[in-house]
């Protein structure tokens, strides 16, 4: 069956097709893609992995044609990020 696979860290952002056996779980098709020699600091014990933007668990199976990811941690807390001024805006 054919998923694809996508993660971006800061740099790069990847997006992999490729074919896995019927019943693969989203660890599966992750460990059989490659991606985690790829990009070694991703560790799916604490990082969210979803199909199609909804999270998922790892042992969740895939089906034809899903788009399994793999998502970052958030980097910068928002109660700490500068706001625009919104009044600026609407000039």
């Amino acid at each position: 069956m054919n998923v694809g696979i996508a993660y971006a860290d800061k740099f790069k952002q990847t997006w992999l097709k490729l074919e896995v056996p019927d019943g693969s779980t989203v660890q599966e098709a992750i460990e059989f893609s490659g991606l985690l020699k790829q990009f070694p600091d991703v560790d799916l014990e604490n990082q969210a992995v979803g199909i199609f933007g909804k999270i998922t668990k790892l042992d969740a199976k895939v089906g034809e044609g899903d788009r399994v990811e793999i998502y970052r941690a958030i980097t910068a807390d928002p109660e700490t990020v500068e706001r625009r001024d919104r009044a600026d805006d609407s000039d």
